[in-house]
């Protein structure tokens, strides 16, 4: 075992990590609820950039039911992320040669 090669290849790993996660900053996914009458953009690093609300979804009798929409799009763009981050870094350790589903130590 070569540790001088292991530190080598941790070390490159590190660099790659923080170059990924610049890049997901960049990425943007849009979650959706209700049919598209609530629509957030979120980065993969859980900005959110935007909303997008109904007009017909905006009536004050219906407050939960726009409340709920809203919390729906919000997760359904945070699942998103994860998933694009997750594949990301999959992608990522497949190019270094490293076992699929490795757990990173950082």
């Amino acid at each position: 075992m070569n540790i001088q090669k292991m530190m080598q290849q941790a070390k490159e790993m590190q660099t790659k990590m923080a170059q990924m996660q610049d890049k997901l900053g960049d990425i943007i996914v849009e979650g959706s609820a209700g049919g598209g009458l609530v629509k957030v953009s979120m980065s993969c690093k859980g900005d959110v950039k935007s909303i997008y609300i109904d007009p017909s979804i905006l009536n004050p009798e219906e407050k939960e039911i726009a409340e709920d929409l809203i919390k729906a799009a919000l997760n359904d763009a945070k699942s998103k992320a994860d998933q694009t981050m997750a594949d990301e870094t999959q992608k990522m350790m497949s190019d270094m040669g490293l076992p699929a589903g490795m757990q990173l130590p950082f």
